[in-house]
């Protein structure tokens, strides 16, 4: 099973600030994600081009521009900060859920979207579907994602992204192209041919 590796401090940043669209929460940084120092670096993973798919960002950015999905309005964390691995070697007492709430009173996003069930699930405390739950925190909704991760392209299914982008430009009045403010995302019925990569990022 192998064991976690445990950090003084995060071993990634939070990328917030007040009133993000959506902020974007994983488990914990992965073994490529730590060794890169960037978020949803690992091969295979879909995080980034289902992203510019859906239509949350207007362009593909790599895992180590990460910080430029604020100009998106969107944010990153994770459940577990001082440490990183596989979801496999993770326990619940690596989980910072108050830390977490805290994070959502203070920032106050309109969306939080796991990027896996459990993520989610460890954060309520009970099991998850996909999509849209019905628990609010603060003012923040919370929505339930499959993880991009290559390891999980077994569950991998990017209808959820899709219906998150539709919520994102409805309830937040959000253009695809910010900043700037004008042009249409792609449609779900492109983005639906889009499967996670099968091969290493350039």
């Amino acid at each position: 099973m192998g064991f976690p590796t445990l950090c003084n401090g995060a071993v990634l940043p939070d990328v917030l600030a007040p009133g993000l669209d959506i902020v974007f929460c994983g488990t914990a940084a992965g073994t490529a994600s730590a060794a890169q120092r960037a978020y949803y670096a690992g091969p295979g993973n879909a995080f980034w081009p289902t992203l510019c798919a859906v239509g949350l960002t207007a362009r593909k950015l790599f895992p180590y521009q990460y910080r430029e999905i604020l100009e998106w309005n969107l944010g990153l964390t994770d459940l577990a900060k001082q440490v990183f691995g596989s979801d496999s070697v993770l326990a619940k007492d690596h989980f910072d859920v108050a830390r977490l709430q805290g994070l959502i009173v203070e920032y106050r996003p309109k969306v939080v979207a796991f990027t896996s069930k459990r993520a989610a699930g460890e954060f309520l405390g009970h099991d998850v579907g996909y999509g849209l739950q019905t628990e609010v925190v603060a003012s923040s909704r919370l929505f339930v994602l499959p993880s991009p991760s290559g390891a999980a392209r077994g569950h991998w299914d990017l209808g959820p992204w899709a219906e998150l982008a539709r919520l994102r430009d409805a309830g937040a009045g959000v253009a695809a192209d910010r900043p700037g403010g004008a042009g249409a995302r792609r449609s779900s019925a492109a983005a639906s041919s889009i499967s996670p990569p099968r091969s290493r990022r350039p």
